[in-house]
């Protein structure tokens, strides 16, 4: 759920022509499918039954001869759609007054020098673009001219980013019911945090990044400093008419405010983003070992309402946590977000390797809601040292409280 989170726009990511999100609409079902009616969206997750789900069930459509499927007829904007996009991917209409405001923009005077090629585009082409498009303010160029100079992206991340936030959350020195409460171990003399210990909610929270949509955090970030040019297609979704470009409003927002796929909410998530609900299923049972289901309602054979398991509630040890990680149990997290299960080395190891001795290591408490969670999530995707730019400014303003 973590490694390869799925996608809220399933439906729609299905249509593509193009898929990066290849293998990921399977579904498995336990040998008991035809009694118990369930099927889920990971290998291996513990049916009501009791046992294993391991056997592959297709997903058929079974859409009616006179009704248009969506990849006919466009995903997310409309069907024979033109746009122009530049090397930052702006997305513009196509116009000549954007054709000329670009390339004076470029700096090009003549267009005799202007040469048009062709691309044929494929899917591993499509990943290498997203990829430059987080680290490099020209993805096109370096995709499509430079194949073999892809940026390293850990490299090109910046260290250190300011940006406003738009949830209005307490600060992190107030307490409350919905908080999570972490200890910093600070450098005194570097004023950076080296390390913190949590518990698994606070690890539940930071393993919830990997699930959440790249339109969310961009969203989020709010105008943050970026190296790459992802920001530039997010502002023009948000500034494209929607009747001339898109299917309709409900695509756009999909794409501007996107939800986490079903499931992979938790109780208690801080980051409060909108979860999606699985589609009404169906079995399509022709004979008594057919396995597969359909996301539109059959018009023949024994057609039965499939419900989705979700995978947390099926196992007992995960619902103490609820979340992704078993509790009660403490952690160390450095600065760079590495987790690992709490020991007596750990600390010792993470103040090593940053070359902080003992003496200048002071321990401080926070408390982590709604706020702070976004903000380290922007600062997770933005930056290496993601404890200290979301806490070591709010922690710094208070004094130290004796205990």
């Amino acid at each position: 759920m973590l490694l390869q989170p799925r996608n809220g726009a399933e439906d729609q990511c299905r249509e593509l022509k193009l898929q990066i999100h290849r293998g990921t609409f399977m579904f498995f079902s336990c040998d008991n499918y035809s009694k118990c009616k369930l099927v889920s969206q990971y290998d291996g997750t513990i049916c009501d039954c009791g046992e294993g789900m391991h056997c592959y069930v297709s997903l058929v459509k079974s859409r009616s001869k006179d009704k248009v499927s969506d990849s006919q007829d466009g995903v997310f904007v409309k069907r024979l759609t033109r746009v122009m996009i530049s090397d930052n991917l702006q997305v513009m209409p196509p116009s000549s007054e954007s054709s000329f405001s670009l390339l004076s923009m470029l700096g090009v005077i003549d267009v005799n020098s202007v040469e048009e090629r062709t691309f044929d585009i494929g899917v591993d082409t499509v990943v290498d673009l997203l990829k430059s498009s987080l680290v490099s303010e020209t993805a096109l160029t370096e995709i499509l001219l430079k194949p073999k100079e892809i940026p390293d992206i850990v490299k090109k991340i910046s260290k250190r980013h300011g940006f406003s936030l738009k949830t209005k959350s307490g600060d992190c020195t107030s307490k409350g019911n919905d908080k999570i409460r972490i200890k910093l171990m600070l450098s005194k003399s570097k004023k950076m945090v080296c390390y913190a210990e949590v518990r698994e909610d606070f690890v539940n929270l930071l393993f919830s990044f990997l699930t959440v949509p790249l339109g969310y955090i961009l969203k989020e970030m709010d105008g943050a400093a970026s190296k790459g040019c992802i920001n530039h297609l997010y502002d023009s979704i948000a500034s494209l008419d929607v009747e001339k470009y898109f299917k309709s409003n409900d695509h756009k927002e999909i794409l501007l405010s996107p939800k986490i796929a079903p499931n992979l909410g938790y109780a208690n998530q801080l980051l409060r983003v909108e979860e999606a609900v699985h589609p009404e299923y169906y079995s399509v049972l022709y004979g008594p070992y057919a396995r597969n289901i359909s996301a539109d309602k059959p018009t023949s054979g024994t057609v039965t309402a499939i419900s989705v398991k979700d995978p947390i509630s099926s196992h007992k040890l995960t619902k103490t946590s609820g979340g992704f990680v078993m509790g009660p149990g403490m952690f160390t997290v450095t600065d760079d977000l590495t987790v690992t299960p709490i020991s007596a080395v750990s600390g010792v190891s993470a103040l090593s390797k940053l070359k902080v001795p003992l003496n200048d290591v002071e321990e401080r408490s926070v408390y982590v809601g709604t706020k702070e969670a976004v903000h380290l999530m922007v600062n997770s995707f933005i930056s290496e040292s993601a404890l200290t730019d979301t806490f070591i400014s709010q922690v710094l303003k208070v004094p130290k409280q004796e205990s």
